[in-house]
């Protein structure tokens, strides 16, 4: 991956049962929000080329579903967003939604929306048709976007991570 991530602790460097409860002590304990970002990223390549049924993907996408309903961070939820849609995980799209339609964070209701939209979520459709009508200008754009991008995707195939990363 080309982003630069700041892993003073050599985190990548440990087995991925060690990394993943490293991740994921930094996730629930940190106060530093940049570094429950970098945690964000580095358990999320985890999941990376794992089926749904990997104990692995399952693991992180609890956590991740975790962050996104405790998180008090936007920039950190807006990381997690990406990082379901990066990894397609569809059993989340029901966490996804309830944040773009009510989370406090503009930042993160945004992603959440953009990444229904990556990962084509045709069945919350109707759900994000409900986006259009938040207070934040940019959320509602999003929506929009999204929605006019499903009536171009529809019939288009399955989503594959890949084609985004």
């Amino acid at each position: 991956m080309g982003i630069e991530l700041l892993d003073e602790n050599n985190i990548r460097s440990l087995p991925s049962d060690e990394r993943f409860l490293k991740c994921e002590q930094i996730l629930k304990n940190e106060t530093d929000e940049s570094k429950r970002w970098d945690a964000v990223w580095l358990i999320g390549e985890l999941a990376e080329n794992k089926e749904p049924s990997d104990p692995m993907f399952q693991k992180v996408s609890d956590v991740l579903e975790w962050v996104l309903q405790n998180d008090t961070n936007g920039v950190v939820k807006h990381e997690a967003c990406f990082q379901v849609a990066a990894r397609n995980m569809r059993d989340k799209i029901p966490v996804l939604v309830n944040t773009a339609l009510h989370n406090h964070s503009i930042l993160a209701k945004h992603e959440a929306i953009e990444s229904l939209g990556l990962m084509r979520a045709f069945e919350a459709e109707s759900l994000i048709k409900k986006a259009l009508d938040d207070p934040s200008t940019d959320v509602r754009e999003t929506a929009s976007f999204v929605l006019k991008r499903f009536d171009r995707l529809r019939n288009r195939g399955v989503y594959k991570p890949s084609d985004i990363l």
